[in-house]
């Protein structure tokens, strides 16, 4: 009798840790809608909002509220950036490109917010300057092929500087104010 209670006990005391497997679909579902939503508003909102023929890209700033909200393994990541990348084919630009640079701009993402990043007060910053570091590489990474790939004129790769850094920017904005409404409502 006594080896069964301390049986008992001995695997009371056993905690079983469980590896996550993948993104649940409540992950997968909130993704979905990010994506969604950054496409209609690149649609809808972006044909007006134009500062000097800037706009800005919410395709980019939804995956990483995406990444910054669920905190993906990196290959899952990269998957959502090849899926933003996907769905920026279906609006004017060069074609393909928008798979490489959204590839690296979540895989940035993804890495930075692993990075433990100083709060100002109580307010963390991470999602903030995450979302404008990615947002230029994945900018810079768009120009760049334009330039290199497509032979585009060097000029042009000049014009690009304001139109990353005002986007990278926009985004960054649009992240660290929704960050905390939505972390809230999906707790």
């Amino acid at each position: 009798m006594s080896e069964e209670i301390q049986n008992e006990n001995e695997e009371k005391r056993v905690m079983k840790g469980e590896e996550k497997k993948g993104l649940s679909i409540r992950e997968l579902v909130l993704i979905a809608i990010l994506l969604a939503a950054g496409a209609v508003l690149k649609f809808f909102v972006g044909s007006f909002v134009n500062f000097f023929g800037m706009k800005p890209n919410f395709i980019i700033a939804m995956y990483c509220m995406a990444i910054v909200l669920i905190r993906p393994r990196v290959f899952e990541a990269i998957i959502i950036g090849i899926l933003a990348g996907a769905i920026c084919q279906f609006f004017p630009g060069t074609p393909w490109l928008n798979f490489l640079s959204e590839f690296f701009g979540a895989l940035v993402m993804c890495l930075l917010v692993k990075v433990p990043m100083p709060k100002i007060g109580k307010v963390e910053i991470m999602p903030a300057v995450a979302t404008f570091v990615s947002t230029v590489v994945s900018g810079g990474i768009y120009a760049t092929f334009l330039l290199v790939v497509i032979k585009s004129d060097p000029a042009a790769l000049a014009a690009f500087v304001p139109i990353v850094g005002f986007t990278a920017l926009f985004n960054a904005i649009i992240v660290q104010v929704l960050y905390y409404p939505l972390k809230a409502t999906l707790k």
